[in-house]
């Protein structure tokens, strides 16, 4: 599928452009899924009762070794070419936010500034005592230990159950209100809130894209539905762009 015009003409008059990004724009590296990633020994276990704030505190030495492996999967990982099109991107628009669902880090190694996490990042450690980053923490233990104040480390994502991060739900806010063009890549639009910013940013005049494989619930609500791989048709667009 090509890119249209008029999309092209959006993009390339926008004054404020807010990118969200899903699952869809990491497993074009490889980066697989909760249910793909429980594999060999991992089979016997629910991901979505690993990922919560009860199971560290009943096995907290288990949800370390889990993560430890998916760290290590998702560390053979590259960015893909959808990525490093939306560094390209915030290097032409006025502005760019980009909100993440995905926490793999993928879109900083790429090149991107001021990535908001919504879901925090597989590759952080947060002290769950003084609930801060711990950037020097020694993890080669079976569980880790703040080296402040001694109280367990647990890794720097956030689990069922848990709220997204306050500042990350402030930008997000912010930008959503300012935004006049909502680009949708990759997220099925299901997960809240990050369900609802697409809505919010039509409701306030924004021009809504969606960039994904497959339909989703967004796609018959948004302006423009771009069906196909974003490491295809992002750099495309971005192409068009510099023309």
């Amino acid at each position: 599928m090509g890119i249209p015009d008029e999309v092209v003409r959006t993009l390339r008059d926008a004054r404020h452009v807010l990118v969200l990004t899903g699952s869809g724009a990491s497993a074009e590296s490889g980066v697989p899924t909760f249910r793909e990633a429980q594999t060999g020994l991992w089979e016997q276990f629910d991901p979505h009762e690993l990922a919560t704030p009860d199971a560290f505190h009943r096995d907290p030495e288990l949800i370390w070794r889990w993560y430890t492996w998916r760290r290590e999967l998702v560390a053979r990982v590259k960015p893909n070419p959808g990525h490093y099109a939306l560094v390209r991107l915030a290097e032409l628009v006025p502005k760019l936010t980009l909100i993440t669902q995905n926490v793999d880090g993928l879109h900083q190694r790429a090149g991107s500034k001021d990535v908001v996490e919504f879901h925090g990042n597989l590759f952080q450690n947060r002290c769950i005592s003084e609930d801060l980053i711990v950037a020097d923490s020694d993890t080669s233990t079976a569980v880790p230990r703040c080296p402040g104040c001694g109280g367990f480390i647990r890794p720097g994502v956030v689990w069922f159950g848990e709220s997204i991060p306050p500042q990350a739900l402030k930008t997000a806010a912010s930008a959503v209100q300012d935004c006049d063009v909502f680009l949708s890549i990759g997220t099925s639009s299901l997960v809240w809130p990050a369900a609802g910013l697409a809505e919010t940013a039509r409701d306030n005049g924004a021009v809504v894209i969606e960039i994904n494989l497959d339909a989703t619930t967004l796609s018959e609500r948004s302006d423009h539905h771009l069906q196909g791989k974003s490491g295809e048709l992002l750099p495309e667009l971005v192409d068009y762009l510099t023309l």
